[in-house]
């Protein structure tokens, strides 16, 4: 971005002014948008968030989160994945009224820890997944290959949110490496 409603730089912060502005003055946002053949732009992701998969291909999770979030049994969620793997994982804390709803409707036990290890209620979260990636028209490699089930919210006092109740990606990814690992090995075990 560039003009006179951009703002001159950060106050007192000449290393983040250098940061955040190219040699001809342009603002960078570090925001991924797409501009539409009328001229409007809309924010994709942001590019730290963006990562690589094994074929090359670029995933903005962001933007899937964005989708995936609607399904009744998705509480949150978070994708996965790396440029030495070819598809991408989720992990998701799932929604506990509307899995106990899934599981009196499929005469299984309701019991929340339970049911995040329940292939079945997984089978079903990716399932609604693939069919709402058709609506949206989304590449299979946007599609999430496994999930891990967890009844553990993102939240700011487990570190996972900001106060703004964005995703810490980093943090998460941590907190939650040992089960996308996992993942990813019973996949390729198969």
């Amino acid at each position: 971005m560039k003009g006179t409603n951009v703002t001159t730089g950060y106050y007192k912060r000449e290393d983040k002014t250098a940061e955040a502005f190219d040699e001809e003055g342009w603002f960078c946002s570090g925001d991924v948008g797409e501009i539409y053949p009328n001229g409007s732009l809309r924010i994709i992701d942001r590019a730290k968030n963006i990562f690589k998969l094994s074929q090359g291909e670029y995933i903005a999770p962001e933007k899937l989160e964005n989708i995936f979030i609607n399904l009744p049994l998705v509480g949150q969620i978070m994708v996965c994945g790396d440029s030495l793997q070819d598809c991408i994982v989720g992990v998701v804390p799932i929604d506990e009224v509307e899995c106990k709803k899934w599981a009196a409707a499929n005469g299984k036990n309701d019991d929340i820890a339970e049911l995040c290890r329940d292939p079945d209620l997984k089978k079903a979260i990716l399932d609604s997944m693939i069919e709402i990636a058709k609506v949206k028209k989304l590449t299979g490699l946007e599609k999430p290959k496994d999930l891990f089930l967890t009844t553990e919210a993102f939240s700011i006092e487990n570190n996972i949110l900001t106060p703004t109740f964005k995703l810490k990606r980093n943090v998460a990814r941590q907190i939650y490496d040992a089960q996308v690992k996992e993942m990813y090995a019973n996949m390729k075990a198969k």
